[in-house]
């Protein structure tokens, strides 16, 4: 075995599998691409050990694989993983494409890793289509770094400056010229208004954009934050700032609005009759009036998940359907976090909502 694989090794639990000379070695026979597609489906450092222990001829593959996966919470310390990274991509084949890269470091990242993992990403700046960063640090050029990333389909950025309890450190760019992303998923960034305006516009230039995730962000220089997306279709917002004092949907093609936390804003735009499928879980209870103006802004829901608190509010709000309103008209799916649904809300469904199919699910999903 080279002292490259030696040295990947680094766990000194592992045991190596020691094999009867007589006994055939069936994987030996797969092609290389098969090979490789199925260590695709394992994370970097479970690949690496299955080609160092599975089979002689496995033993170098490992330099050649694509995606790579490097969680923290797969090593028994951060030191092991922050050794495991760095030899990871010293050590692997250059001539090798990297289509997707995830790594996940909770806390505070060593800056000598930070700067190896972005140096490497930006020497695969053409090939990359995937790409996931988690991690907490002091400064980091990671902004700059992705913009060169042209040829990218999926972007998760979940960084920050302090704990994870807080809300927006990282300025995100106006715009930012990613052609071909179609999935974008941010956390702990600010939005900023241009000059003399008094929204956020910072989806304008994602011309493919397809499903969008927003969570712990905030806003500055301007109440608004303006979603404007020809092609949305998937929208997520997740414990975001209370700096928002009203979200603009100018989103044509958008199908699904989720929304899970415990700061609630108006919305308004021309994006709120194509959606069909609407999530909300709030933890505390919200003023019913902005809840209630979500779900006649949205006319044309088909399918709701809601929780249990919410969905007391509701029933609770004075003649509500007194007049046969025409929102939930066309409800037909009913989904309630919740363990039971008391009597008086199941009745209160059965009378207002005789088409909707009503359905518990896990409260903690």
């Amino acid at each position: 075995m080279s002292n490259s694989a030696n040295e990947l090794m680094i766990l000194p639990s592992t045991k190596r599998r020691r094999r009867d000379s007589d006994n055939q070695d069936r994987s030996s026979d797969l092609p290389d691409d098969v090979i490789l597609h199925i260590l695709s489906f394992l994370n970097t450092k479970e690949a690496v050990q299955t080609c160092l222990l599975l089979s002689p001829r496995w033993k170098c593959l490992w330099k050649t694989i694509f995606p790579l996966i490097l969680h923290s919470s797969d090593f028994c310390t951060k030191k092991h993983f922050a050794t495991f990274v760095s030899k990871i991509l010293t050590l692997r084949d250059t001539k090798t494409a990297l289509h997707a890269l995830d790594l996940h470091r909770p806390g505070n990242i060593e800056p000598h890793l930070l700067k190896k993992v972005l140096n490497y990403v930006d020497s695969h700046n053409t090939q990359i289509q995937q790409l996931a960063i988690n991690f907490i640090a002091d400064s980091y050029p990671i902004l700059s770094c992705v913009s060169k990333c042209r040829a990218l389909t999926s972007l998760k950025l979940h960084v920050s400056n302090k704990s994870l309890d807080s809300v927006g450190e990282t300025l995100f760019p106006e715009s930012l010229n990613l052609p071909s992303l179609t999935s974008l998923d941010l956390a702990y960034f600010i939005f900023c208004a241009s000059d003399n305006a008094d929204r956020a516009e910072p989806f304008l230039a994602f011309s493919s954009l397809h499903s969008l995730t927003i969570a712990y962000c905030t806003i500055r220089d301007a109440p608004i934050l303006s979603i404007s997306n020809g092609t949305l279709v998937n929208l997520t917002m997740n414990n975001n700032s209370y700096a928002f004092t009203k979200i603009e949907l100018f989103t044509p093609s958008l199908y699904t609005f989720s929304f899970y936390g415990t700061h609630y804003y108006p919305l308004c735009g021309s994006g709120l009759s194509s959606v069909k499928q609407i999530d909300i879980d709030v933890p505390m209870s919200p003023r019913f009036e902005i809840i209630l103006s979500w779900l006649q802004d949205f006319a044309n829901v088909k399918s709701l998940t809601i929780n249990i608190t919410t969905l007391k509010i509701l029933s609770e709000v004075p003649d509500l359907f007194k007049d046969k309103p025409h929102f939930l008209c066309n409800l037909e799916s009913l989904k309630v976090r919740a363990a039971t649904i008391p009597k008086r809300i199941i009745d209160f469904l059965r009378q207002n909502l005789p088409n909707a199919k009503v359905d518990m699910i896990d409260h903690r999903t």
